[in-house]
């Protein structure tokens, strides 16, 4: 939930981010595309200007002109006559007769052409047409030629490529209805050519063209997008960590409701969420702490019940035991002594289930912690106390495994006694007259005991050993007698309050193998020294 809504979150910045700065981009970006076309446009009218002149000093300004901007400039100057031949002393454009070149000349049109619709291309191409002045006009030529060459020189903007020419003397050039070109930008800069007509004046004597490299206008625009998308990521990166901060503070009510959760479903039934958060958080939080209190309160009740009903029926069956085996002791009659031992039997099986009953319920109720115990020398104590009862019916308990006498494990005061109580009456129980009965202890991977008790009975199938752990199961013995029900839930009961593991399986040659896992201390013991740590 905490990566959604980062990632949501930084999607809205991101979409908000690219609203806002894409915009300025391609409006910076168009900016300085007209920019520069209305300079180089401006610097192509200026030029003509000299052309139009048509003496011979206005055409020496004009190469002083055009070799400035050469140098100063990334551009070059082209010009042409009326005629399409060279103007003096600027040299003949590659392609005099070229479109551009010919609407300036026969329409009185400029022309702005930028290579590429996208952008623009290599170069911008501006040709605009050179009028002829008249006589009065003429008399500031030089003045004006003057002026416009030193502001053309001092120009740092773009590149000039002009050119120009002036009709051959007695050469008739047809008037034109186009004037002198407009010194403002013309055209429009969505296309790659832009066009502006003619607003009149004299007649048309060449046309001047200047091709501005567009290297430095793409620095530029990389420079634009570059800082922008650099600061974009920036954002983008603030704008994560700040919704990693927001997330994990807006989903901690929530992480502490699924906390309490996991331990409830753990049985840890006094599992409580703090009240904090948001409105909806806090009423969630409260809602589960007064169902978890009441589901705790029942199931406390319910406990005590158990506890007390299986404490207060062991007085009355012990009574009835006494009763019936005086009763036995009185008859003669074979058929009703065999009646009293049928009762008797089944008095022992009910005070065996009131046990089991008080025993898990004691063990539900109250968790013990768990403290060092000597494994081997509590198995060797518990094996000799079901030695005789083995030894009746000529059944063996051997013990094997690890013959480490220090390895202590975590157990709750009289659990493992009871573990291994329950786990060999079971085992002595479906085991045959002369069989072996085996108590394997182990050291396993990690901090773990194995505890193994293998019997040589019939087993338990695959379901059966699916359902040994709940309560009332019973499995039949080759004894002829049956359990209560509970042994083996008292056991998982017990192991997994510890922190064990239980589990069954088949043992090797037939039989059943319970598989105890116990927790290692960490600590061996020494004959003279007590408890030390494991090295």
């Amino acid at each position: 939930m905490i990566r959604r809504l980062i990632v949501s979150y930084v999607l809205l910045v991101g979409v908000a981010l690219a609203a806002f700065t894409v915009p300025v981009a391609f409006t910076l970006t168009a900016q300085l595309r007209g920019d520069t076309e209305e300079s180089v446009r401006r610097e192509a009218t200026t030029m003509a200007l000299l052309l139009g002149d048509g003496d011979e000093p206005a055409r020496q300004a004009l190469a002083r002109v055009a070799g400035a901007y050469a140098d100063e400039t990334p551009g070059t100057v082209e010009a042409v006559a009326a005629d399409g031949t060279a103007v003096p002393p600027l040299p003949l454009p590659a392609h005099p007769a070229d479109r551009a070149f010919t609407d300036a000349l026969r329409s009185g049109r400029s022309t702005a052409d930028w290579g590429s619709s996208l952008v623009w291309g290599p170069e911008l191409v501006v040709t605009v047409p050179a009028h002829a002045r008249s006589d009065a006009a003429g008399a500031g030529a030089g003045t004006a030629t003057g002026t416009t060459a030193s502001a053309a020189t001092g120009t740092t903007g773009a590149s000039v490529s002009a050119a120009g020419a002036v009709g051959a003397p007695g050469t008739a050039v047809p008037a034109s209805t186009g004037g002198p070109a407009s010194t403002g930008a013309a055209g429009s800069t969505a296309g790659a050519t832009s066009t502006t007509g003619a607003t009149g004046g004299g007649r048309i004597v060449g046309a001047v063209r200047i091709r501005y490299a567009t290297a430095d206008l793409s620095d530029r625009l990389w420079r634009i997008w570059g800082f922008r998308a650099i600061l974009a990521v920036g954002v983008i990166a603030v704008a994560a960590g700040l919704g990693a901060i927001v997330a994990r503070l807006l989903t901690k009510p929530l992480r502490q409701l699924n906390d309490m959760a996991s331990r409830f479903s753990d049985g840890d039934l006094t599992a409580r969420s703090p009240v904090t958060g948001p409105q909806e958080t806090r009423t969630l939080a409260r809602t589960l702490n007064q169902g978890a209190e009441r589901l705790d309160t029942l199931v406390a009740s319910q406990r005590i019940f158990v506890a007390d009903a299986s404490h207060q029926l062991r007085t009355p069956l012990t009574a009835l035991r006494l009763s019936l085996d005086n009763i036995a002791d009185g008859v003669d009659d074979e058929f009703v002594r065999e009646d009293v031992d049928q009762a008797t039997a089944e008095v022992v099986r009910m005070s065996r289930l009131v046990s089991g009953l008080l025993v898990l319920a004691r063990a539900e109720a109250k968790v013990s912690a768990p403290e060092p115990l000597a494994l081997r020398e509590l198995v060797e104590e518990r094996l000799s106390v079901w030695r005789p009862a083995a030894d009746e019916r000529g059944v063996t308990i051997a013990l094997t495994g690890d013959p480490d006498e220090r390895l202590h494990v975590l157990a709750g005061p009289g659990n493992l006694d009871q573990v291994l109580d329950n786990v060999l009456s079971n085992a002595l129980e479906v085991s045959p007259d002369g069989a072996t009965i085996t108590v394997r202890l182990e050291a396993a991977a990690g901090d773990e005991v194995v505890l193994e008790v293998l019997d040589q009975g019939p087993g338990m199938s695959a379901a059966e050993q699916s359902r040994a752990f709940d309560r009332f199961w019973r499995g039949q013995g080759l004894t002829g007698r049956s359990g209560s029900g509970l042994g083996l839930a008292i056991v998982k009961q017990l192991v997994t309050d510890d922190g064990g593991t239980v589990a069954l399986r088949d043992a090797s040659g037939g039989g059943l193998a319970v598989r105890i896992g116990l927790r290692a201390t960490g600590l061996r013991t020494d004959a003279r020294t007590g408890p030390r740590p494991r090295v």
